[in-house]
This record gives structure tokens, sequence and C-alpha cells, in this order.
């Protein structure tokens, strides 16, 4: 390790992301605890990412900031609050700060950040020269060598100052009351968790990434059909979703959408035989406590699959893949609306014949992640 980063013993963290983004920061989290005894780390996150913080064990502290480079920062009056932070942060005293980001985003205007909070020590990777605004800079290769699993990517970038972990999963501590709560709540629905069962999980924040409703419905009935109980979930925006799909079902299925807590979200999937989702937050949560997941996976990038988890990833290969889009640029959503009901239903019964047969699973392998 370099000998300036072995003695920093008071780490910033920035990943200024989503839920999903920042569990899966978690194993360089975990590393950057491992290799420092004594290594406090305090999390700077954006107000989604923050939701997540306190089930983070490796994480000590956090602070939320919604930034002006991050896409949806309402546009500021002033530049007032940055000067704030950066008086947060120098009250701080951070020995380093280590910077997370995807390899599309800039590094820099976080990097400008901390060396203005006179924070000695900073790395990132970066595709273009810091000079000294980086202490630590790291190339970029991606994409031009390839591109890795965004677990792996994180993993890759504290390597390189000396920070290692064997335990490479995700992190996310189920709070003991949210399990008494969601079996209280599963209790009133009248759902028999001895029985089968499945939650679904139709919803995602970007259009591109959402698999048709109608569909979902189909998948549905065509479970209920085969005995497995149907467990809805969704934040208040998608009770509206939701509601719809059962509309379409002929088969009863509960919803919770609206009436749990993340905390809850998290003790339900770690109790569920096995999630199906779009590719967004639960997913990751789900890798996170070691549930089984179909994942309906938009190809809008290739570097989100769910991690050391057993799943399936349903998608269509499309030309238009890798978009980077929130909204489908072509208009035909193919890479999920080609994904079949039959295909779904198919691959849940797979994953659950998998668990009752106890044979570990084959991963699926997706070739341009490594």
């Amino acid at each position: 390790m370099n000998h300036s980063w072995s003695h920093a013993k008071n780490l910033l963290c920035i990943r200024l992301d989503t839920i999903g983004d920042v569990l899966m920061t978690t194993p360089a989290l975990k590393a950057l605890k491992e290799s420092v005894p004594g290594r406090r780390l305090t999390l700077l996150t954006s107000s989604a990412g923050a939701a997540i913080a306190p089930f983070i064990s490796e994480v000590d502290d956090w602070i939320v900031y919604d930034s002006p480079w991050l896409k949806a920062t309402a546009p500021r009056t002033s530049s007032q609050p940055e000067f704030a932070m950066i008086e947060h942060l120098r009250s701080l005293e951070f020995d380093g700060a280590v910077i997370f980001t995807v390899y599309s985003q800039n590094p820099l205007p976080s990097a400008f950040l901390c060396y203005m909070a006179d924070i000695p020590l900073r790395l990132a990777h970066c595709h273009e020269n810091p000079y000294q605004l980086l202490t630590d800079w790291i190339k970029d290769p991606e994409p031009d060598s390839g591109i890795r699993h965004e677990v792996r990517r994180q993993l890759d970038l504290v390597s390189q100052i000396g920070c290692q972990t064997l335990d490479e999963r995700l992190l996310f501590s189920v709070i003991e009351s949210d399990r008494t709560s969601i079996l209280k709540k599963l209790q009133a629905l009248n759902l028999q968790i001895d029985r089968s069962w499945v939650v679904i999980h139709p919803g995602a924040t970007a259009a591109s990434r959402r698999y048709p409703p109608e569909g979902f419905a189909v998948v549905a009935d065509r479970l209920s059909q085969l005995g497995y109980q149907i467990v809805f979930t969704g934040s208040d925006w998608e009770a509206e979703l939701i509601a719809n799909i059962q509309s379409m079902m002929s088969a009863p299925s509960h919803s919770l959408a609206c009436h749990l807590s993340l905390g809850e979200l998290a003790a339900l999937i770690a109790i569920a035989p096995i999630l199906i989702s779009n590719n967004t937050g639960p997913v990751h949560i789900a890798a996170a406590v070691g549930t089984s997941v179909v994942d309906l996976y938009a190809l809008t990038n290739p570097q989100h699959t769910p991690w050391q988890v057993s799943h399936r990833l349903l998608f269509h290969d499309v030309p238009c893949k890798y978009c980077y889009k929130s909204i489908c640029p072509e208009g035909h959503h193919d890479c999920l609306r080609q994904v079949t009901p039959d295909a779904i239903v198919d691959a849940t019964c797979s994953l659950l014949n998998e668990q009752l047969s106890a044979v570990p699973s084959t991963p699926n392998h997706w070739p341009a992640v490594r």
C-alpha cells in the first residue's frame, strides 16, 4: 500500500448515485475498512443513495449532497451550497478521499471539491490527466479496453492503494425489527410463507428498463396457476402501475406498494424464495441478502448484472444495445418486449428447482463483463 494511504484513518468515500450504485460499491468499502485497522469511513452521497447508508455496516457516517453535476439535482440559484460543503468537509479533517464513478462520469468536479477542502489524498479513475486535482490518478481503461462489472471496477480502484478483501459480496444488514414487521404484514395479507411464493417488482426509475405491465400480468397469472402466491412491491409512484397489472390478472395477488420502508423491503426480499424484477435497486438488494433473482435486464448497459447470487438474466439481443439511455431511443423497447412471459416463468421455476435440489447454480455470464 502507498505509505500515505496506509496511515489514512479518516476517509471520505464519494458515490453520488442511486441505491444500486452505492450497494455495488460496498465490497470496495469493505476492502478499505479491512486494510487499515481502525479506519473510519464517511460516505458522501446523493439523497437517493443516502437511503441505503444506515444498512451498510462498513459506513460509520454519511453526508447527503445533491451535487450540481448530477442529472437529477434541481437547478441551483447560486453556488453557496458548494462553498458550504467545502467548508464542512474541511472541518472534518479527512486524511483522504476515494471517488467512485462509473466510466461515463467525470470525477473531476468531486476531485475539485476535495482539493478545495484540503483533503490531502485523492484517488479516482479518470480519462484525462487531472494534474493536481488527484494525488492518485488511475488512468481509466473503460470502455476502450473493455467494460468491467461495476463491483469489479470499484474493487480494482481501491486495490491500487493496497486495499483488498476476501469477501467480495455486496453488503446490506437487515434489521431485526424490519424482519419482524414484514412477517406481520405478510400475515395480515394471509400469505402462507411455508407455501410457494414469489416477489415481483415491476417498476424502475428509467422507462427503458421497464418490462411491459401486460407481460407481468401474464407471468403472475401463470405462476399463480402453478401454485405460487404473488406479492408485488413498489414505491408510492409505482402503486398505480401495480394496480394496473392486477386489473389485467385473473388470479388473486397481493400488493405491498407504498407500504414498505427500505428496510422492510430488504427484509421481505431476504425471506422470499425468489425475486422477479426489472434491473433496478431491489435486484442489488437481493444480491446483498442472497436471494435468487430473475432479472429482466434491459440492454442499456452491461455492467450492472446481479453480483455473486444465483440468477437468470433475461433479455433479447438488439443492435442498439448499450445505449445508456433512460428512454429507449428507438422507441420499441425490444430488448425487453421480446422476452416472453413463458421465458420468465421457466426461469423462475428453474431457479426454484435449483433451491429445492440444493445444487449450486451456474451463474449467467455476460460476454462484455469480467
